[in-house]
């Protein structure tokens, strides 16, 4: 079942206390996995609360497959609500072995269905260890587990790998995405993380000062950003500050032809600011260019770092054979390749 947010908005505090939330809408398809990225702040815990029944809706609607799930004055809590919670810290009881842990949200009468669920999270046979005696690792695939037994119309996750070092987290947000999809269980899961968000998402709703500023698959948010920051998130772009003028654009960097860059080129004298990805960026040595204040051995590629000497900075990425040749101090022209800036207007 779909899950659909419809215009919440939510203050923390008196009247004019803190907007966490401003006329936020968009749909959880049935059966994917969507995700709420933003930095700390943004507002997606609130969201992820909202729909948990941990706080009550103060304008809007959260509707399950049609049906009202919780609008103001009728919150209902969250143990009669058809969710499951996935934390951050696992949150077992540690009291109790892990197959307790699951039988927990059973009735009786499921209790022979423990075993089959430790064996699909990867416990078989762990399940009369306590969680203290499991790893990080092991731990959020018990809350997992234990989240999903009873067959929740919905799982809600609040950075449910944070906690994870991070080889572990890449395997056990995979294996989750495949336990997730196969069950095909609503979700909506909470990250700061845009790595996180491509790793595992269906969709992704990207959030920024209580606003969605855009929602849509991990491609469309790759290929075609609607805001820079967006574009800075998924692509590896940088966001240059420029100025459009005589068909160019000004920048610290030098200028840049309007025909590198997607889209319209702007007005006159119009601010802009441009999405450059280090890889789309060539290098000509120049004794008028901009210096190199770093370069750093990535592997089969350098990352070689420039200062304007009004401080802006750009990273240039260019093929290990390349980067083995440039010097900090060294001054470079630095050019876009042809159609790969992407220009937004200030306004």
């Amino acid at each position: 079942m779909s899950l659909e947010f419809s215009h919440i908005a939510h203050t923390y505090g008196a009247k004019e206390g803190t907007r966490a939330l401003t006329d936020v809408s968009f749909v959880a398809p049935g059966g994917e996995i969507t995700c709420l990225l933003g930095a700390s702040g943004c507002g997606k815990s609130t969201l992820l609360n909202l729909a948990a029944g941990l706080l009550p809706v103060q304008a809007g609607r959260i509707a399950l497959g049609g049906a009202t799930l919780a609008e103001p004055g009728a919150c209902p809590p969250p143990e009669v609500r058809p969710v499951g919670l996935v934390f951050q810290d696992a949150a077992l009881f540690p009291h109790m072995t892990v197959a307790k842990n699951i039988a927990f949200g059973l009735p009786r009468d499921r209790h022979s269905e423990i075993e089959m669920w430790l064996a699909r999270v990867g416990l078989g046979g762990l399940g009369e260890r306590y969680p203290h005696q499991l790893s990080g690792g092991q731990q959020q695939r018990a809350a997992l587990a234990r989240s999903m037994a009873p067959e929740p119309q919905v799982l809600l996750m609040d950075e449910p790998f944070a906690s994870v070092d991070v080889v572990l987290r890449r395997s056990l947000r995979r294996e989750c995405r495949l336990l997730l999809r196969e069950g095909g269980t609503t979700t909506i899961l909470v990250t700061h993380d845009p790595d996180e968000a491509l790793d595992i998402a269906d969709r992704i709703a990207v959030m920024e000062g209580g606003r969605i500023v855009q929602f849509g698959t991990p491609q469309e948010l790759y290929n075609e950003p609607k805001v820079p920051s967006v574009g800075a998130m998924f692509g590896g772009a940088q966001i240059v500050r420029a100025r459009f003028r005589d068909g160019a654009y000004e920048c610290a960097f030098g200028r840049w032809p309007s025909e590198c860059a997607l889209g319209e080129a702007g007005r006159e004298g119009e601010a802009v600011d441009l999405l450059v990805q280090a890889r789309a960026l060539r290098l000509e040595l120049d004794r008028d260019g901009v210096p190199v204040r770093d370069v750093h051995p990535l592997g089969a590629r350098s990352r070689v770092l420039f200062r304007h000497s009004g401080g802006a900075e750009l990273t240039a990425e260019v093929p290990q054979a390349a980067g083995d040749h440039i010097r900090p101090g060294a001054r470079y022209r630095i050019t876009p390749d042809p159609q790969s800036l992407r220009a937004f207007a200030l306004g």
